[in-house]
């Protein structure tokens, strides 16, 4: 389960560092994306302090609206997006599936087809 910390100034909470433990890139790069996309947000940022720490770093600085309650509003757009491409993709599986399934079904008609007018062949066609 991932831990946070936030690591700013208490006289300026516009500005802050949050310290995610057990999360790496995929959190890190898709958050700065979704928050750098927000205009109240003036500089955003992720680090990985070092390769074998499995933390990142997010620093956030926004135009009036306090940094934890932004990122707090970053989160929860992400995850939006994340269920939406997750419903998409579930969409398209299912809609492939049934592609898939009556084609088949298409491809046997056909094969049965040809095996049934094989077997009304004249009888002059045997001899």
């Amino acid at each position: 389960m991932a831990g946070m910390v936030e690591l700013g100034s208490e006289n300026d909470p516009r500005a802050s560092t949050f310290s995610i433990t057990d999360e790496d890139h995929t959190l890190g790069n898709s958050l700065r994306f979704v928050l750098n996309h927000d205009p109240r947000v003036e500089f955003c940022g992720y680090s990985v302090p070092h390769p074998s720490e499995n933390r990142i770093n997010i620093r956030l600085q926004t135009t009036g609206v306090p940094a934890k309650d932004l990122l707090k509003d970053g989160l929860q757009d992400l995850m939006v997006i994340c269920q939406h491409v997750r419903a998409t993709f579930e969409k398209a599986v299912e809609q492939h599936k049934v592609s898939k399934a009556m084609s088949e079904v298409s491809m046997k008609s056909s094969i049965t087809d040809q095996t049934v007018s094989g077997d009304q062949a004249p009888a002059s066609h045997y001899r």
